[in-house]
Formats: C-alpha cells, structure tokens, sequence
C-alpha cells in the first residue's frame, strides 16, 4: 500500500492549486482588460461587446437550465423585455444621454418580475413540457411586441443618442459588457458552491428523491428560474444601447435561445467555465459568418447544424470530455508507476482503504449530487431551507 500523503504536503498542494487557479484567474482578466487597447479596429471591437454580452446571457441561461436541468428556450422573454423596457421608460421619462444607463436596473427588475408569474406556471410541469410551454410563452410576447403600441410595433424603438466619441464609444461599452460578464460568471461560481446550487443539482439528477429528502424543490427552481431572467434582462438592456434599437424579430429572436442553448451545451451544461467557453466560440464565430455569408438563412442553417453536432458528439462538452480525458490519462499513467498491489493514493481504492466512499467518476456521476444530500443522514440540517 503506497503510503498517505503527509498532511502539510497535502495542504501544500492545495494551496499551490489554488493559487495556479488564481494566477489563471488573473491572466485571463487581464488579457480581456487590454484587448479592446491593442485590437483598436472598430469591427472587432463591435465583435467584442457583443460577445461579452452574450457570455453574460449564456452564463445566465445555464445558471438555471444547466444547474436545475430544465432546458429553457424561451429566455429571449427576459432579453428582449429588458430591452424594451430601457426603451419604454427612456422614451417615457425623456431620459438622454449617457443618464440612460441608469436604466439597466429598471430592464433588470422587469425581467426578474416577469419571470415570476412565468415560472409559477412552466414550471409546474416536467422537463420535456416546461421546454413546449417556454417556447409558446415566447411567441406570446413576439407577437406582444409587434401588435401593442407602447412598444412601437413593427417600427421599434430607438435608444437615446450618446455624445460619444467614436473612437471611444465601443471600448466604453465593451468595459460594461466585461464587468457584466465577470458579474454573471461571479454569481454562477457562488451559486454552484452553494447549499442552494446543491439542491438545483439535486433536482437535476433526481427531482422526486430531492423533494422526498426535503428540497422544496418549486421554490428553488422559481429563484433559480428569477436570477437568471435578471442577469438575461440586464444584458438586454445593455445590447439594445449599444445598438441603438430593438425591433420585435431582434429583441425577440428565436436564435437567442438557440444560441445561448448550444453555448451551453458546447462549453459543458452545469459548469462555471464552460458556457463563457462556448460564447467565446460561438458568437465570434456567428457574427464572422454574417459578415462573410449574405444569405441569412445558410448561417441560421449552419448553426443548427453545429448544434445537431454539439449534441451528437459532444453531448457532455468541452470542458467535462476534456476533464475525463486528462483524468483517464492521469490514472493509466498513476497505475504504471504505482505498485501493483491494487492501491493507489488518490484512487477509488485508496478512498475505501481511508473509510471513505469513492467519489462518483465518468458514468457513475449520475446522481451524485442527490447522494449528497443524504451524506450521514444530515438532510435535514444541510439542504432544508
């Protein structure tokens, strides 16, 4: 048997992860902070906001979707009535100038309220009917958009003009556009490690034993379900400023939901990283295509073929496949240098040596965070609003 790791060894080694994790952390805002000062061209830099913004909606949508496992495909509700509510009340109120980003709260608030009486009825059903009743919710207010008058019809509405210059007017809103983003990604990373994004992930992998181990599980997805229309309202909000207008079809567009769906589930549903990955990928790539291709329908056409791909090949991700491969490789090169007594440090069987359950790996982690809660039989005390 290889002998345990001496305790100050193993702290050591915690502490050098984290602080790799950190100093990653750390390059990759900083390489964000100074892209739009060294690509100063105003095309990639419209390419930049746009994907900022997106990164934020996608980090949004699997905060809810991705940790709960209810596939929502109508969360253009929340992004275009952001957008259209900055629009109302800064047409209403005779708001102009940069004193319209004073109304992103108001886009926030209106989504997050809309959400409320949304959720109480999708989500009163089950996985494969909740994704049938987001999408007629959807064209319900498509169809809102384009007949009511406060919203402009089929003309839309316009964002009050900004006195910027224009070699500044892009880096200032792709600024906003990363603080938004690196806001979402931060909520999403608190959620996930906490007691409620156990109880989300609980009813993802058993939604019945969650409930009968006592998750109230119509309450945590309802807030789940509300933080991210918020966050989703937020970036429409933004997006209809830095365009300047919103239109029924654009703010309320089913690629939207596509988009933001196969970010998600290109990145790895239910992680931190992988759906910014996934925005990352996407978007630059989507907004190329248009540029490139004049044909509207090829490029539509394009992204639900890679989404058929996505979920063919990569049904789990990037992230995740990438992480069981370089687990898998990291065990078969551990089990040539180990002994061949059938114990290694670190492995399932090291795990049952300490008195410990070997933690869930590959097909097996179906559920383990319903096992979770049940752990020394302390649900009570550690899921229990």
């Amino acid at each position: 048997m290889t002998p345990a790791a001496p305790p100050g060894l193993a702290r050591s080694s915690r502490l050098g992860g984290v602080a790799v994790r950190v100093g990653a952390l750390v390059i990759v805002l900083a390489a964000f902070a100074v892209f739009p000062l060294i690509f100063t061209n105003q095309l990639v830099a419209t390419i930049g906001v746009e994907t900022l913004i997106f990164v934020a909606a996608a980090v949004a949508w699997n905060l809810f979707s991705g940790y709960s496992g209810y596939l929502s495909l109508g969360h253009a509700v929340f992004f275009g009535s952001g957008a259209y509510a900055a629009g109302i009340a800064a047409r209403d109120l005779q708001i102009t100038g940069s004193a319209e980003f004073a109304l992103l709260p108001v886009a926030m608030v209106v989504a997050a309220l809309i959400a409320i009486p949304f959720g109480l009825v999708a989500l009163r059903v089950r996985r494969h009917t909740f994704v049938v009743v987001t999408i007629a919710v959807f064209f319900i207010f498509q169809l809102m958009a384009f007949d009511l008058a406060t919203t402009g019809g089929t003309i839309g509405l316009d964002s009050p003009f900004l006195l910027w210059s224009p070699t500044t007017f892009n880096q200032r809103f792709y600024y906003m556009a990363l603080a938004l983003a690196v806001a979402a990604a931060g909520i999403s990373w608190l959620i996930r490690g906490s007691r409620f994004g156990l109880q989300l992930r609980a009813i993802r992998d058993d939604e019945d034993r969650a409930a009968s181990l006592g998750v109230r599980a119509m309450r945590v997805k309802l807030s789940a379900f509300v933080i991210s229309a918020a966050i989703t309202g937020l970036a429409g909000g933004l997006w209809f400023f830095f365009l300047g207008q919103v239109l029924p079809q654009s703010g309320y567009d089913p690629l939207f939901d596509l988009t933001v769906a196969l970010m998600g589930f290109l990145g790895g549903l239910g992680t931190v990283v992988g759906p910014m990955l996934g925005a990352l990928i996407i978007e630059p790539g989507q907004l190329y295509l248009t540029s490139q291709i004049q044909n509207n329908y090829l490029s539509q056409i394009l992204l639900g073929t890679l989404f058929l791909c996505v979920v063919l090949l990569l049904p789990r991700g990037l992230i995740p496949t990438a992480s069981e491969k370089v687990a898998n490789w990291r065990a078969r090169h551990g089990s040539r240098a180990a002994p061949s007594d059938g114990v290694t440090s670190g492995g399932p069987a090291a795990e049952v040596a300490a008195g410990r359950e070997p933690a869930p790996t590959g097909r097996h982690r179906l559920g383990a965070d319903s096992q979770a809660l049940t752990k020394d039989g302390t649900i009570a005390n550690e899921v229990a609003p």
